[in-house]
């Protein structure tokens, strides 16, 4: 294991404390953008299912299910801008 104090210590270390290691998202190169496009292309295909679904549920009388759907293409929408513009 390595001593913190060290200025040769691994900050991916796993035995340093939370605080001075590096994030995963920190190492990891980003992905080339035409990768986030289609990404972001089949997140919003998934996004038209749930919508769908929940449309489909809600005319049917069936609210919990259209409540979840619409959440399923909140979060998937979440994902998929944070992918496209993250990296």
């Amino acid at each position: 294991m390595t001593n913190p104090g060290r200025p040769d210590a691994d900050p991916a270390d796993p035995g340093l404390p939370a605080g001075e290691r590096e994030p995963d998202a920190a190492r990891r190169p980003a992905r080339p953008m035409i990768e986030r496009i289609g990404l972001a292309l089949v997140a919003t295909v998934v996004i038209a299912v749930f919508v769908a679904l929940g449309a489909a549920s809600f005319v049917s009388g069936d609210l919990f299910l259209a409540v979840m759907a619409a959440i399923g293409a909140l979060m998937t929408a979440w994902a998929g801008g944070r992918t496209l513009i993250r990296g």
